[in-house]
């Protein structure tokens, strides 16, 4: 291949995909900039849904001088106007473009990048139709609503040579001590981890209620199920508790996904399974199944609940096994840093989207075993409950029109 790039624009450049980027660095020249101007390395951004964790990440973004965030999307006036705000006080401008609907920013040929922060329902769609339009995507946690959509989102991934990460910073962050420890060695063989975290989510069945706020509520529903507008319904609360959209089944796969896209995202990077699923399931029955429990081939398992912390790893006393080299975040000490690295050298990232896609598996396989009530075989490879119809329509869900995938 050329390595005189100097006439090929990097935008361009990044669309033709992971394997032809194994040369030279890039060279683009920066949009609207005088012929003085030096070739930029700028990443281009946009943000969408950049609510709460949403202008968290827009913030983290804006921190690194290789970004350039240009557009921002969201379905609520005010968080679309501030975050706009936000970046052109970055910037000295008022440059910074703002939409309703993602589909206009997606549809921009001079945007490489994106960071997304919606309600989980959207994850999918909105994360496909961008590697479809060749945008490398940041995706907070947890990055799907169904087994199956994460498959489709990998598969995405892989078929245009987009650069996928994951969002779930507090994997690597909040546990690095215990992960240094397993990867040296110093456990032993690891026969089992006890993860805290909350439970499913459940229906949601409240009334509707006027609008307080200026908001496009059918594009906030999009693929979900419609249902009439209640703040308890959308609302972004952090919390677990029957007001907000992280409560409630049709949205998001309540504090099984949300925090245990952390710490069972966690447990698999210690226990170096991150990118394997299990082969059984099996619900507390109040007898001999004391906590919902994974199995694996190896024979590791896992259990939700009943551990002496967020995260708590069973080794075995008096045992150390052979020291492996711990994979890191690449040209940062953060996960977005590690993305925006991964959008550079065409690495795959830390949080690569088929690591995230089994955390967010496992996840929802305990979600759905909780719903059955009963044990469940898994094949990890297949990702399908073998000859088991009725655990199988779990694996994924209609969407509403026109948002199919």
């Amino acid at each position: 291949m050329n390595n005189n790039l100097s006439s090929t624009s990097r935008r361009n450049f990044l669309k033709l995909g992971a394997g032809a980027l194994i040369a030279a660095p890039f060279v683009m020249t920066a949009k609207g900039a005088a012929a003085v101007t030096p070739p930029s390395k700028r990443i281009v951004m946009g943000g969408i849904g950049i609510g709460k964790m949403g202008s968290g990440d827009l913030r983290s973004f804006l921190g690194f001088p290789e970004v350039q965030m240009v557009a921002v999307s969201d379905v609520r006036k005010l968080h679309r106007d501030n975050a706009k705000e936000a970046v052109d006080q970055k910037y000295g401008t008022k440059d910074c473009a703002s939409y309703n609907d993602f589909r206009e920013l997606i549809a921009r040929d001079d945007i490489d990048a994106i960071h997304i922060a919606t309600p989980d329902h959207w994850h999918a769609a909105i994360a496909i139709a961008a590697m479809r339009r060749g945008k490398d995507v940041y995706c907070q946690k947890p990055e799907t609503l169904t087994i199956r959509e994460g498959r489709q989102m990998v598969d995405t991934a892989r078929r245009f040579g987009r650069v996928f990460s994951g969002g779930s910073q507090r994997v690597y962050g909040d546990h690095l001590d215990l992960a240094k420890k397993a990867w040296a060695g110093e456990f032993g063989t690891i026969k089992a981890v006890h993860v805290d975290c909350g439970m499913p989510s459940w229906p949601c069945n409240l009334p509707g209620e006027p609008m307080q706020e200026d908001i496009d509520w059918d594009l906030w529903l999009g693929p979900a199920p419609w249902a009439p507008y209640s703040d308890k319904r959308c609302n972004g609360t952090f919390s677990i508790n029957g007001t907000g959209w992280r409560s409630w089944r049709d949205y998001s796969g309540g504090g099984m996904t949300d925090w245990g896209a952390h710490r069972f995202g966690a447990a698999m990077f210690i226990t170096d399974m991150r990118g394997e699923g299990p082969i059984a399931v099996t619900p507390p029955d109040g007898k001999d199944v004391k906590f919902l429990t994974y199995e694996f081939a190896n024979g590791l398992k896992l259990y939700h609940k009943g551990g002496n912390g967020p995260v708590d790893i069973i080794g075995t006393p008096n045992e150390r096994v052979p020291a492996k080299a711990m994979p890191h975040y690449k040209g940062s000490t953060s996960i977005y840093g590690d993305f925006l690295n991964s959008v550079k050298t065409r690495e795959r990232p830390f949080r690569d989207i088929e690591f995230a896609h089994r955390t967010a598996s496992v996840c929802h396989l305990g979600n759905i075993a909780y719903q059955l009530q009963r044990p469940l075989k898994w094949d990890p490879v297949k990702e399908e409950f073998p000859g088991d119809e009725q655990a199988n329509r779990f694996l994924d869900r209609a969407k509403r029109e026109p948002w199919t995938i």
